[in-house]
C-alpha cells in the first residue's frame, strides 16, 4: 500500500473503527469521533490502516513521521536493486581472429560487471548468403566466452542481423 492510499484524520468518515493506540495496544472498537479526541490529546494523528476490514482498522500515529519513514525504505529498496544494462558487440561476417579476442575480451569485462551482452553480426550485400559462417563465429564467440556467461538466447536471424544473447553466471 502507497502512503497516499492512507486516509487521515478528518478523511475517517466510519461510524465505527477499531482502534490501536501509538504502542500498538488495541483500545477497541469505538466511533470514529472519540478515536478522534483520543489522537487529538495525544497530539497525534488518526490514520486508517485497514480500510477492508470490519470495522475499519485505524491506528494513532505521527503520520509525518511514518510518511517519512515510508519514503526512507523505499529509497533503500531502490538502492539495492541492480538494474541489468545490455551491453551490445557488433561484429562482420569477415572478422579475423585478433579482431574477435578484443570482442571477446571486451565481452568477458561485461559479463563479470553483471551485464546481459548482445553479440550481433550483420550482413550487407550477398554476405547474406554465408549465415551459416555467422553461427559458427557466434557459437565459438560462447565457447570463449562460457566461464562468465551462458546462452541467454540462441543465435536468431533478425533481419539482416545473426543475433544472440549472453547472460552472465550467478
Amino acid at each position: 500500500m502507497t502512503i497516499t492510499e492512507l486516509m487521515i484524520n478528518e478523511q475517517i468518515r466510519d461510524k465505527e473503527v477499531r482502534l490501536i493506540d501509538e504502542n500498538g495496544e488495541q483500545l477497541g472498537i469505538m466511533s470514529s469521533r472519540d478515536a478522534q479526541k483520543i489522537a487529538d490529546e495525544r497530539k497525534l494523528d488518526l490514520v486508517k490502516i485497514a480500510p477492508t476490514a470490519k470495522p475499519p482498522v485505524c491506528r494513532i500515529m505521527d503520520y509525518g513521521k511514518y510518511k517519512f519513514d515510508q519514503a526512507k525504505k523505499e529509497k533503500e529498496a531502490r538502492k539495492k536493486q541492480k538494474t541489468v544494462d545490455v551491453k551490445e558487440l557488433r561484429l562482420s561476417p569477415s572478422i579475423e581472429v585478433h579482431d574477435i579476442q578484443v570482442k571477446i575480451k571486451k565481452a568477458k569485462e561485461f559479463l563479470k560487471n553483471g551485464d546481459k551482452v548482445k553479440v550481433s553480426i550483420r550482413f550487407r550485400g550477398r554476405e547474406i548468403g554465408h549465415s551459416k559462417s555467422g553461427v559458427v563465429i557466434l557459437e565459438n564467440f560462447a565457447k570463449e566466452t562460457e566461464e562468465f556467461g551462458v546462452i541467454d538466447k540462441e543465435p536468431k536471424m533478425e533481419g539482416k542481423s545473426l543475433v544472440m544473447f549472453l547472460a552472465p553466471k550467478n
